[in-house]
């Protein structure tokens, strides 16, 4: 089965850290990364860069409406993620737990599916 690991992160949270800190989390998630690889379990990963350079659009009715990041009204950001091949959910809550970013935000367990699900 296929699921996403989603790294949601305190907005805001990495103005907070200096940059030999931000690399060492990168390190970090980069070796956890290639260890799934080696596993077998990794699909594919991506670290995302803060939302302050974003957009969210939505269509309503036929007309368009941007919204440029940074989204003051947000708490929290997708930071990044990792696609995975798990024989199970409980697996992937597993390794959830081996995540070195589940120490500084959330890890949001999601399997893959159609949204009529």
């Amino acid at each position: 089965m296929a699921y996403a690991l989603m790294i949601v992160e305190p907005a805001g949270q990495r103005n907070g850290r200096s940059e030999a800190e931000g690399r060492e989390r990168y390190d970090r998630m980069l070796r956890f990364s290639s260890d799934l690889k080696s596993r077998g379990l990794l699909t594919m990963t991506q670290s995302l860069r803060s939302d302050a350079n974003g957009a969210r659009v939505r269509v309503h009715d036929g007309e368009s409406k941007i919204v440029d990041g940074p989204f003051a009204e947000a708490k929290e950001m997708i930071g990044g993620f990792f696609l995975l091949t798990c024989e199970s959910r409980a697996e992937a809550i597993a390794i959830a737990k081996e995540c070195p970013a589940a120490r500084w935000a959330t890890v949001e367990v999601r399997e893959l599916g159609p949204c009529f699900t």
